[in-house]
This record gives C-alpha cells, structure tokens and sequence, in this order.
C-alpha cells in the first residue's frame, strides 16, 4: 500500500510507544500527561450531563454548529472573563480538545515549506503535527523563566516564520513559565515583526502557591496592535475531564473562518453532548473548588517528587522546582560517573519498575539526550518516593 508523502517525516510518538512497556505489574509510572482521574469531579459532571438532557435535549443529542454549542461559547467566554480575556462568544470556537486547535491551525496556516518556530523542547504532539503538514520546525531555546526572548527574536528575524508556537504556562514538557517580562517582549515582537503567536494554555489554571502572569492573550490590551496577532488555545482536559475533549480557540476572525471551514471536514462538530455537559458544568459554579482541590493535590506531589529527586539522585541530575503544571523536566548531569543518558536510564529503570519520558522527541532540532520528563499527577506521595528510589537504584 503506498501512503502520502506527508507521512515520510512523522513518527509514531515516544510516549504512545513507552505506554506499551506500562501493562508490568507492580510499575511505578512518571511517563504519562494525564491528569489524575481519582481529581474528576464525577458527581458534578452527572448533574450537568442530566441539565442538559432535561433542560435542552434536542441541543445536546441533535447535530449542531460547527462553531460550537452556543450556551457552551457563552461559558466560556465568561470563563476566559476570569482570567482577563474580554471576547465575545463569536470570537472562539469550540475544538475537540486543544488538540484539534493545534491540527486545525496546522491546515490553515502551514504550506509545504513554511518554517515555524516551536520551543526547545516543546509538545511532541505540535511537532508531530505540525510536521505532518509540511513544516520546518525551528527551536528557540527555553530556560526556567520560559522561552528566551533574546533568542527568540533573532529567529524571527532571521527566519521571518509563519507564527511561532508557545505554551507559556507551565509547559509541557519544560514545566517553565514564561515571565512577564518576557510575555510582554513577545507581543511587542509580535507587533515589530508582524508575527503571528500561539500560545497554548491547557495547564493555566494548575497552578500551586502563586498565580501565574496574565497570559500572552490577556495582555494584549496593553500592547497596541497586538490582538489581532495573537491566537490563544484552551482545553478543559487538564481541570475537568479529558473525556468531555472539549477545548477552544480564540484569534483573529479570519483566522477563525478559515479554521471552521477545515472543522467542518473533518467533524462537523464537536460533540454536543459533551459540549452540553461542560455548559451545565461551568454554569453551575462548581469550578473553583475543583481547581482548588486540583491545585492543592498536586502541589503536594509536585514538592514530594522535587524532595524526593534531591534526595536519591543528588548532584547527578538537575532541574527547576514547577509552579504548577504536571510535570518536571530535568537533564542528567553524569556526576560521579554516572549514566547521563536518559534513553539508557529509561531501559535501566523499566527493569526497576519505574518509567519516565526521555527528553530528546521533545526537541524538534538538536534533541538533548540527557534530559527526561517526570509527570507527578498520577502518583500518590508514597509512590513517588517509592518511584524516586527505584529511579536513583536505576541510575
């Protein structure tokens, strides 16, 4: 059988590969991105699916607008109200999952060629995608305050790319937050350079002790010209459920056109259902104490797993304490001559019953193979320690 061209460049990802080691007994996984589902606010979510069946069955069950369920877009547009967007209801679009953001942004913007600049490292999933579409993928380099702005704007300068792609709170993988500072210089290099940003933010909302900046989209107002520059990409997998898949896009209206148009190819829409439900879900009010919960959770494993690095691996490895978000990015430092490649301490520690993510799919240029992701979420205290152990016997 002979498959499309575009398929030469993409691989099947690192991590979907990594799953199929994860069905051992008695493992200790860090690898997946999950959030916990033992944090699913599941009595909520019944009462909201039930609102939607008794209150509007035909808008939940029928088909319905490829742009998204009204009541939904209303929600959301008081939601991102919150967080100090000011956007109309018609000024989004409902995605499934922010995913589908990243695949539609893909269609509508890149042609065979365009170069487009991602962080290093970055999402395996945009690089792959953006891949898929024919882009060149340039990396600009991330520190623990996020993308590097000096470095960036050398490349936009150099390069003139068709947007530059960023996940500036928290990211995943890197767990850094852009600063704000640096958010700033973004929109006004977006604005010199006439550079099209993305910035997605599924992981805005984990935050643990401090809030994070106002995001890239959020401080637009204070950058002239800067709004129309800007397309900003929200998911309800990380705070509610990954299940529902529901997730959103803001941009310029043209943008949004363009980006229904490929919607209506390749879904029609999303769920109705699902969109129903997460409407009835964020009506209701119960969102801040999930988040609340959420946060404090996951604060309280992300400390554990920092102690517990610090403790079992000491000076051979590295890494930044996160804010918030799910993961911890961390580089392997060979002291005491030990092991500084992640690629080999990940076969070492599968044998220990213990897994984590090597870092080098995460680059798309020069890939780092002493770097590796750990994700807290899914593990309680006592198996993080347990975990951490193993993974410093491994090392």
């Amino acid at each position: 059988m002979q498959f499309a061209s575009r398929l030469d460049n993409v691989e099947t990802s690192a991590i979907r590969e990594l799953f199929k080691l994860l069905g051992t007994p008695g493992i200790i996984s860090f690898a997946g991105g999950f959030p916990d589902s033992a944090m699913f606010d599941v009595e909520g979510l019944k009462e909201a699916s039930a609102k939607a069946l008794a209150e509007e069955p035909g808008g939940a069950l029928q088909y319905g607008a490829t742009e998204g369920y009204e009541p939904l877009r209303t929600q959301l547009s008081a939601f991102m109200k919150t967080k100090g967007v000011e956007v109309d209801p018609s000024g989004l679009i409902v995605t499934t999952g922010s995913q589908q953001a990243l695949d539609l942004l893909g269609k509508t913007l890149i042609s065979p060629g365009d170069k487009v600049i991602v962080e290093g490292p970055t999402f395996l999933a945009t690089i792959q995608c953006f891949r898929l579409y024919g882009a060149q993928l340039i990396s600009a380099p991330v520190d623990a305050d996020g993308v590097r702005t000096d470095e960036l704007e050398k490349l936009i300068a150099e390069h003139k790319p068709k947007f530059v792609y960023l996940i500036p709170t928290f990211g995943n993988p890197s767990g850094a937050m852009l600063s704000l500072e640096r958010r700033r210089k973004v929109l006004e290099m977006a604005v010199r350079y006439q550079t099209l940003i993305v910035e997605d933010d599924p992981y805005g909302d984990l935050y643990f002790d401090q809030a994070p900046p106002p995001s890239i989209m959020a401080l637009t107002k204070d950058v002239p010209g800067s709004r129309a520059l800007v397309a900003h990409c929200g998911s309800l997998s990380k705070v509610l459920s990954p299940g529902l898949r529901i997730g959103w896009m803001i941009g310029p209206a043209e943008l949004l056109a363009k980006a229904t148009m490929c919607k209506q190819f390749s879904d029609a829409h999303t769920s109705t259902f699902a969109q129903a439900t997460a409407a009835q879900y964020l009506k209701s009010g119960r969102m801040p104490a999930t988040l609340a919960h959420v946060r404090e959770v996951y604060a309280e494993r992300a400390r554990a797993m920092g102690e517990a690095l610090q403790r079992e691996l000491g000076d051979a490895i590295t890494f930044t304490q996160p804010g918030g978000g799910l993961f911890f990015w961390a580089r392997l430092t060979g002291a005491g001559g030990k092991v500084a490649d992640a690629n080999v301490l990940a076969k070492r520690a599968i044998e220990k019953l213990v897994a984590f993510v090597p870092g080098a799919p995460f680059f798309a240029e020069k890939p780092d193979v002493a770097t590796l992701r750990l994700s807290f979420a899914t593990a309680n205290v006592e198996k993080i320690h347990e975990g951490i152990a193993r993974l410093g016997t491994a090392l």
